[in-house]
């Protein structure tokens, strides 16, 4: 029976893909290329050969980690229903919950499995290069749906939106029993949002602003 040959591009994927697990599971710096040829099945070598090394394996997988938080914000904006600003910020706050689980047990993490970043200075790196990528979306996306129909009461937009998001994980992680509508004024007293207009809302927690 002839042997399966995988193309590079699988390989690179299969590659990532056990990083991704292994990062979750046991850290991303205890996750050696042993531990990773291991878990493919390939040699030491080939981990070289198709993802680099360990630093730029890192930057890869955590970039995909980065890039499905933007998905996920474009997917929120999308199907989130205009003019109704009270529902958009509850249905954000509920993706932040995903992506960003308390310390501790007293909340349950129903995102997919996050790395455990057991680094202090790739931690602080990957936060805020995700910080940055969800905020170029908002001002690619929502932020100036939001302008079209509403005057924005802020200055300095993206610097709000890095500090707000910043100053939400913060507490989230110290407060792990913080209340969904506890952030959710926070976030509108932020960013000053207009309320619903007369006729929009009837669904007051699923979707942050209106076209």
């Amino acid at each position: 029976m002839a042997r399966t040959v995988k193309t590079p591009t699988l390989r690179r994927e299969e590659i990532l893909a056990a990083a991704r697990e292994l990062y979750a599971t046991q850290g991303v710096r205890a996750t050696t290329v042993q531990d990773l040829a291991t878990h493919v099945g390939v040699t030491r070598g080939l981990i070289y050969h198709y993802v680099g090394d360990m630093d730029s394996l890192v930057t890869q997988v955590l970039d995909s980690y980065i890039d499905q938080f933007a998905a996920d914000v474009r997917a929120w904006d999308a199907r989130r229903t205009p003019g109704d600003i009270d529902a958009a910020v509850m249905e954000c706050i509920g993706l932040f919950r995903r992506y960003v689980p308390a310390r501790g047990d007293h909340k349950v993490h129903t995102g997919p499995p996050l790395p455990r970043i057991d680094d202090a200075a790739l931690s602080l790196r990957f936060l805020d290069r995700a910080v940055d990528a969800l905020v170029d979306v908002l001002e690619e996306t929502t932020i100036p749906a939001y302008a079209a129909k509403h005057p924005i009461e802020i200055v300095h937009v993206r610097h709000t939106f890095i500090a707000l998001i910043h100053g939400l994980i913060a507490l989230v992680r110290s407060q792990p029993d913080v209340g969904d509508d506890v952030l959710a004024t926070l976030v509108r007293q932020t960013l000053r949002l207009a309320p619903n207009a007369p006729g929009e809302g009837q669904s007051p927690a699923t979707t942050l602003e209106g076209e």
